[in-house]
């Protein structure tokens, strides 16, 4: 195969959003190269997907060399990883540590904070509340006021429309 067209990904029933973006990134259909496989990844393609172009003789030789290639690449990432993870897991657990011990010394100052917040609450709301038993006795009957001439207002302008 040297090039893969759209007709092919679709007789493989690729997904319709990945044939219209191959379509728009290769118009004349792909060269079968390692610069198209870059350029398709760039645009967002899974160039791997075109191994369900392949028949079964050079699918297995495929697979073949992938999972060989796999099995290194995990042979290579297995003690990085593993490393990695005794290290996560050392400064995780130095974190939590921490972290507790910061929680515990904040507690009890917090506790007094939240004691001190409410009684000085309590205070501000005794002491708003005449100014704003006052303001509700003067805002109710001026909204009343205000709702009744809007109402009409809004009446008056619907009639003079029927006139129209």
């Amino acid at each position: 195969m040297k090039r893969i067209t759209v007709e092919m990904l679709k007789a493989r029933e690729a997904c319709s959003d990945q044939v219209e973006l191959f379509e728009r990134v290769f118009p004349r259909g792909a060269p079968v190269s390692m610069r198209s496989f870059a350029k398709a990844r760039k645009a967002g393609l899974d160039p791997r997907w075109t191994a369900h172009l392949l028949r079964a003789p050079a699918l297995a030789e495929y697979e073949k060399v992938r999972d060989a290639a796999l099995a290194e690449y995990e042979k290579a990432r297995a003690p990085a990883w593993a490393e990695y993870k005794k290290v996560r897991d050392a400064a995780w657990a130095e974190y939590k540590k921490v972290r507790d011990a910061a929680e515990k010394a904040r507690a009890p100052a917090w506790a007094e904070y939240e004691k001190v917040r409410d009684a000085a609450l309590a205070e501000y709301e005794k002491a708003c509340a005449p100014a704003l038993a006052e303001y509700e006795k003067v805002r109710a009957p001026a909204w009343a006021e205000y709702e009744k001439v809007r109402d009409a207002a809004l009446v008056a302008a619907l009639r003079s429309e029927e006139e129209r």
